[in-house]
């Protein structure tokens, strides 16, 4: 039985992560840190909720025993958050303070839903933070670091963002054509891979740092999975 903790489980990949790990017999434990509630009653789900982000680290840090994967689909948009500044505060400093908070208190494995375009040198920012953040989590030295890389996201998201909602509808066509798959996933799909790369991770046998695209992606999270 294996104990897990995610942050951004409200958000679109977080949410069926979160969805998956308590419809799954092996996981014993589900700790959420978030700013509100969700919405589950399941005996396995243990919520951490406070508007403070600022506290998410130490109240991760307090779990006690500490969980063995720490999954974070945590992010926010420029236009959500304000500014890029605003944004990075979530992205990069929010992330990285939790994955140290992981590491101090015995986190075995540490999965993060990064992004297809995420490279430090990149000359786009919001790639560039992204990249950083692989950076900064892969220099922690986890027992096991997973980076999953998807295309494009497709799924509902509670909040608005009518350029991408286009490029969804658009992905949707394509799925009933076959060719989706090469540059957008589905959530469900993205949040499975990353389950069963976490667990794989933890029974050993895989890279240190396994860095997931969206063809390894589709294998893990749709043709081989197995609840």
């Amino acid at each position: 039985m294996t104990s897990t903790a995610i942050v951004g489980s409200t958000g679109l990949v977080g949410s069926h992560i979160l969805a998956t790990l308590l419809s799954l017999p092996s996981i014993s434990a589900v700790h959420s840190i978030s700013r509100r509630a969700a919405a589950s009653t399941d005996a396995k789900l243990h919520p951490l909720v406070g508007t403070d982000t600022a506290q998410w680290p130490i109240q991760l840090s307090a779990i006690t025993p500490p969980p063995s994967i720490l999954f974070s689909g945590l992010g926010t948009t420029k236009g959500a958050a304000g500014s890029f500044e605003a944004q990075r505060k979530i992205d990069y400093d929010l992330n990285l303070s939790l994955a140290q908070a992981a590491k101090s208190s015995g986190v075995k494995v540490y999965v993060l839903i990064s992004s297809g375009g995420a490279n430090s040198k990149s000359f786009i920012p919001y790639a560039k933070m992204k990249g950083e953040l692989e950076d900064s989590v892969k220099a922690l030295e986890f027992e096991h670091t997973v980076i999953l890389r998807p295309g494009l996201l497709v799924g509902d998201r509670s909040e608005s963002r009518l350029a991408e909602g286009v490029f969804r509808g658009v992905a949707n066509v394509m799925g009933h054509v076959g060719l989706k798959d090469f540059w957008a996933q589905d959530a469900d799909v993205v949040a499975k891979a990353a389950i069963a790369a976490g667990l794989q991770s933890l029974e050993g046998g895989k890279p240190k740092v396994w860095e997931i695209g969206q063809a390894e992606i589709i294998k893990l999270g749709r043709t081989e999975w197995k609840a």
